[in-house]
């Protein structure tokens, strides 16, 4: 029996139905499902558009085409389509991200339209913790007040130029980056040690959903590693971050062997696989 698919941008009305493909995986989907719990579908508050892949009527994957593309519940035929949409409009992404084996699906057909890619960062372990963590908190890890935020801002620089491999700062100097990680001071999001006017470790929740939230860069300063610093650190995360969702995770990458087992002391389990693709 033949099947009938479509791919078309999705409008506020799709709203149901997306949020059953993001009710699928809430720990692997947990971006773009806190997103779509903020702002919606209008793409102009969403960042993006979402494009949504059917079979017979029914949605079936999604795949949202912001400053990062990712691919949401993407079997081999949603990827494939959602693909050829991307290569028929160009590269307007900084990243693919998401689930490895969609991610991988389309870098596989997007690679001859957009290579090289600056960096591709695959496999990046998912994992995830549901319950108290298996270390004692550090009491000293707590949220980052405003007032903070000239403390915290040089530490995130740092963090992500270590991590990704160049500046966040930009061509408007580090004000949008300023920004961004002013709101998440703002909203709770932003954890971290501070002594003396220096931060010891810190991490910050880049996603939160009604079902789950993700964390992300993870950081003690390079002169204070190997101390004991980042599994209480963590656990301290963890205990906070379970105010805003029941479920914490991460991704990481799966050459970072000393992160990975701090995670696991944690309590962080593997729960699937993650794969970047950076511009």
């Amino acid at each position: 029996m033949l099947r009938s698919t479509s791919l078309r941008v999705l409008r506020p009305e799709d709203l149901p139905a997306v949020t059953d493909v993001l009710t699928r995986d809430p720990v692997t989907d947990v971006f773009v499902a806190s997103r779509v719990e903020a702002v919606g579908l209008d793409p102009a508050r969403l960042g993006g558009e979402m494009w949504g892949f059917a079979v017979d009527g029914y949605l079936e994957s999604l795949c949202h085409a912001g400053a990062n593309m990712v691919p949401v519940q993407a079997g081999p035929e949603a990827v494939r389509a959602f693909a050829e949409r991307a290569r028929r409009q160009g590269r307007r992404c900084a990243s693919i991200v998401g689930e490895r084996n969609a991610v991988a699906g389309m870098w596989a057909e997007l690679a001859p339209a957009w290579g090289p890619a600056r960096e591709v960062r695959d496999p990046q372990p998912l994992m995830s913790i549901a319950g108290p963590p298996a270390v004692p908190p550090d009491p000293e890890v707590r949220r980052v007040r405003p007032d903070e935020l000239d403390i915290l801002v040089p530490a995130c620089v740092a963090m992500f130029t270590e991590e990704v491999g160049i500046s966040p700062l930009g061509a408007d100097g580090g004000a949008s980056y300023r920004s961004r990680i002013a709101e998440l001071v703002g909203t709770g999001r932003a954890f971290a040690r501070i002594q003396d006017g220096r931060v010891i470790f810190k991490a910050e929740l880049g996603s939160v959903s009604s079902a789950a939230c993700q964390v992300q860069g993870v950081w003690v300063p390079p002169d204070l590693r190997g101390r004991g610093l980042a599994a209480p650190g963590m656990a301290a995360v963890a205990e906070l971050a379970r105010d805003a969702a029941p479920v914490v995770s991460l991704y990481v990458n799966d050459f970072n062997h000393a992160a990975r087992a701090t995670y696991r002391r944690v309590g962080f389990a593997d729960v699937g696989a993650f794969m970047s693709v950076l511009f």
